[in-house]
């Protein structure tokens, strides 16, 4: 039997579904996590920075490096262990450490990054946390560490994924530049598990911070589309009667409807990104299988509360947007219309004035043809009577008479030959 003929990448999207696994982790253990971006053009920034980025902290400790082209990354640099990826518009690092500090949340945790590394970063930070997870003993003892760790007023408690752990987190920038999260799991938890809930919660963090950059977007753009929807107002309010001037005003309604075109292009790239960051944060949220603890309010309702509202604020600029654009197109077929009718009116005009302009000039021409007969026929006469004059003596007949009769029949002659030359012309 030949062999079966293999997809080129059939391997490599196959192994692409195992390509970022969850690390395994032992609680207790604590982790420090950093999510890069580029200020501007995210999207399209140089990939090989990051991979340079990340080299130099892997030398730092002796890591070995990743394969040529690799988007993701995960190894052990001296005690603590390192999963890096590249995404689309940002890169993440995350260092796991087995074992946490009397201190909740200490700083220090974070200095398994250089500062002179993290001041070279090929972007700007977009969200940093740290995460600790411990065992959990009594709910009595998580409810006095998270009313110890986190500002209750935006805390957020729930129990996850069959009440094999309990996360908690309030959303806010402590005074050293993290977010903070805790994690407490039952003793018979796996690694897996741990780690998966590890994963989810920056991934959380993570998206939430990239969808807010949406509504940063959509503020910005309010004044410029406040402006915009004046004058488009203003201008098809104006056409609901006489414009006195079309064309200029279809000028002005185009350059409208470039100004919308240019603020659609900047912003269709970060509005179609933040619904997309939206529907992560919230699929993953789902899948954590929330519970509610102790009567305290859960991520997603969190998230309800605070993070749908600015959601909810980007998609309705975003449809404001597309909605003037449209309007604007409107506006201008519709001003268009109406110069075309205008023009085909002053046509119509026109074509009637060259009608009457025709029709004298038929006239005219009619009243040269007829003198040119009278002026031809009458040098045609004179021609005719010294051609004939000579054989009037010998048939007796008198000038005057010959000129009589040759008259009537030279005119008839050149009205024939003109008339003849006039229908060969036509």
């Amino acid at each position: 039997m030949p062999p079966i003929q293999e997809h080129p990448l059939r391997y490599a999207l196959a192994n692409e579904l195992h390509a970022r696994p969850f690390p395994s982790l032992d609680a207790p253990c604590m982790a420090a996590f950093l999510a890069v971006k580029p200020a501007a053009n995210a999207a399209g920034r140089d990939r090989q920075a990051d991979r340079a980025h990340l080299l130099a902290l892997l030398d730092r400790f002796g890591a070995p490096h990743p394969q040529p082209g690799a988007t993701h990354y995960f190894g052990t640099i001296g005690r603590h262990s390192l999963k890096w990826e590249q995404h689309t518009e940002f890169v993440t690092y995350t260092v796991f450490t087995s074992g946490v500090g009397d201190r909740p949340f200490d700083p220090t945790e974070f200095e398994v990054f250089p500062d002179d590394w993290l001041d070279a970063m090929p972007g700007t930070r977009v969200t940093s946390a740290l995460i600790r997870v411990e065992m959990i003993k009594t709910d009595e003892g998580i409810v006095q560490k998270v009313d110890d760790w986190f500002v209750p007023e935006s805390l957020a408690v729930s129990a996850v994924l069959d009440a094999t752990a309990v996360i908690a987190g309030d959303f806010r920038i402590d005074i050293a530049g993290h977010m903070r999260f805790a994690v407490f799991v039952h003793p018979s938890t796996g690694e897996r598990r741990i780690g998966r809930i590890v994963q989810r919660l920056c991934e959380i963090e993570t998206y939430k911070s990239m969808s807010m950059l949406g509504l940063a977007r959509a503020r910005a753009l309010s004044a410029p589309m406040g402006e915009i929807d004046v004058k488009l107002s203003s201008m098809v309010s104006d056409m609901t009667g006489e414009v006195s001037d079309a064309d200029t005003t279809l000028k002005a309604l185009l350059g409208i409807s470039a100004e919308l075109e240019n603020l659609l292009a900047q912003s269709s790239f970060r509005f179609g990104a933040t619904g997309a960051y939206e529907a992560i944060v919230n699929q993953r949220i789902e899948i954590l299988r929330e519970v509610r603890f102790q009567g305290r309010q859960t991520f997603a309702e969190f998230m309800m509360r605070r993070f749908d509202p600015a959601m909810r604020t980007v998609k309705s600029s975003e449809r404001l947007l597309q909605t003037m654009a449209e309007r604007a197109i409107r506006a201008g077929d519709l001003l268009r219309t109406r110069v075309d009718v205008e023009r085909s009116a002053q046509n119509q005009k026109l074509l009637e004035s060259m009608d009457t302009r025709a029709d004298l000039q038929l006239r005219l021409q009619k009243t040269v043809e007829g003198l040119s007969v009278v002026a031809i026929s009458y040098y045609a006469i004179n021609l005719a009577a010294y051609a004939i004059y000579p054989l009037t003596e010998p048939l007796h007949v008198s000038k005057g008479m010959a000129t009589a009769v040759l008259t009537p029949l030279v005119i008839l002659l050149v009205w024939g030959m003109v008339r003849r030359i006039r229908k060969h012309l036509d």
